[in-house]
């Protein structure tokens, strides 16, 4: 059995929805909708499970990563707030949250490599290569999600 923590799994299965109503959002609507349901719960449980990985963190990156996921909810879920229909404050919005997105991402890969399979994990450190390339193609995946999400913000605003 995986050796995880009472807080660790607090942390896991609160942030756990968050994946896959960031997929649900974004195949549906193409970005992150803060007013919706499925936003609301996407904001909780990313709040959960960004304030809950501070006690659990054992590298400055994760620290780093808690901060910038809290920093990029409040900016995008802030600006949702003015109800504005502002093109630019829209692109900030849906920047924001899909780097939140890639900010959960990150370390759920992270931590899928480095303990799965139980006994002979994908990845043994931090700087394995499989690791560092499946975080490369997490990023290469968010920045092309990304510019299809402000081309479509631009093309039907």
């Amino acid at each position: 059995m995986l050796e995880i923590s009472p807080l660790g799994w607090v942390h896991t299965l609160a942030s756990l929805p968050a994946i896959p109503l960031a997929l649900y959002m974004l195949i549906r609507f193409g970005r992150i909708i803060p007013q919706s349901s499925a936003g609301g719960t996407y904001l909780v449980a990313m709040i959960v499970g960004a304030i809950s990985a501070y006690p659990l963190a054992s590298v400055w990156v994760s620290y780093l990563v808690a901060t910038l996921t809290l920093l990029a909810l409040a900016i995008g879920y802030g600006i949702s707030l003015l109800n504005t229909t502002d093109l630019a404050l829209r692109c900030i919005e849906t920047s924001s949250l899909s780097f939140s997105t890639l900010l959960l991402m990150l370390p759920t890969i992270t931590e899928i490599f480095l303990r799965l399979p139980e006994g002979a994990p994908l990845a043994r450190s931090l700087d394995a290569p499989i690791l560092l390339y499946a975080q490369s193609v997490l990023l290469v995946i968010f920045l092309l999600g990304l510019m299809a999400q402000l081309i479509l913000l631009f093309r039907y605003r």
